[in-house]
């Protein structure tokens, strides 16, 4: 009997790969955090308009460039649900299998381990990413029931979401091929972590008109794309009209959750590219690993 496909095993590790991951305990937790996160809102949104009410009230631009900031806050928050999720099923994508023996006895067969690593590399982005679009969706769907407000670019803003995952699980994956799944699950999260912190950084660089401090930002957009594309998502759910009008001040401030610029073409090519190489490097690793 001849071998499978490549394309064929990379499917099947994929399918496989999303049903177990459904199965993990760590998708329980992200779902109680998504579910307490959408509570949240749905209480705190109400309360803010009241509480804009009470205060005088604001402008229609300045309400929209105020339920735009809090949206990016919340989006913010499940970003970082997402990233907690996808780093610690990335972990145990090599490294744990490897410790198990489940790896041997898989590749004991006529498999490609790139073909395998490729497979659970597509799973997991098949599952981030449509967690992502699922919860981003009903969170927005939650900020519209309450206050009426719907990001102008709302497709655009989850898809950036979704590419942030897929980013963070490259970068999980690779790590899982060279250390164990607690620390790949842990030095992702950090990663991500220290990459948002940059781009404050450089945000503020940009607010003091100070290039040195500024370009902290945009070198760690280039080494991690994961801010990068937050700050492209949080354009595409701020009001443009709004942004122009009353962000000037704000972003000049160091909004951490305003953004002046939707992403370029060139950047988002960057993005694609950084995916490929990192995975790549994962399977290459991979290939050099005593099992």
């Amino acid at each position: 009997m001849s071998a499978p496909g490549r394309p064929a095993v990379v499917l099947t590790i994929a399918a496989l790969t999303v049903r177990e991951a459904v199965r993990r305990r760590v998708l329980r937790a992200v779902l109680g955090l998504t579910v307490a996160l959408l509570v949240i809102t749905a209480l705190g949104f109400p309360a803010l308009d009241a509480a804009e009410a009470d205060s005088g009230g604001l402008t229609t631009g300045e309400g929209r460039l105020v339920a735009g900031i809090v949206l990016n806050l919340v989006l913010f928050g499940l970003s970082l649900i997402a990233a907690l999720g996808t780093a610690f099923l990335a972990g145990p994508t090599v490294s744990g299998e490897v410790e198990s023996g489940t790896a041997l006895a898989v590749l004991a067969r006529p498999v490609h381990r790139s073909a395998v690593l490729l497979g659970k590399w597509l799973g997991l982005a098949v599952f981030g990413c449509g967690f992502v679009a699922v919860a981003g969706s009903a969170q927005l769907l939650v900020v519209l029931a309450t206050v009426g407000y719907w990001p102008p670019h709302a497709a655009a803003g989850l898809a950036l979401l979704a590419g942030q995952t897929a980013v963070l699980l490259t970068l999980g994956v690779l790590l899982s091929t060279v250390t164990s799944p607690l620390a790949s699950g842990v030095a992702a999260v950090g990663l991500f972590g220290a990459t948002w912190i940059a781009g404050v950084v450089g945000g503020l660089g940009v607010s003091l008109r100070s290039d040195a401090v500024a370009a902290v930002g945009t070198v760690s957009r280039v080494l991690l794309p994961t801010d990068g594309l937050w700050r492209g998502a949080m354009n595409a759910f701020q009001d443009p009209v709004a942004l122009a009008q009353f962000g000037g001040p704000a972003i000049e401030g160091g909004v951490p959750f305003l953004s002046e610029a939707p992403l370029s073409g060139a950047y988002l090519a960057w993005v694609a590219v950084w995916v490929v190489a990192v995975l790549a490097l994962a399977v290459v690793a991979f290939q050099r690993r005593d099992l």
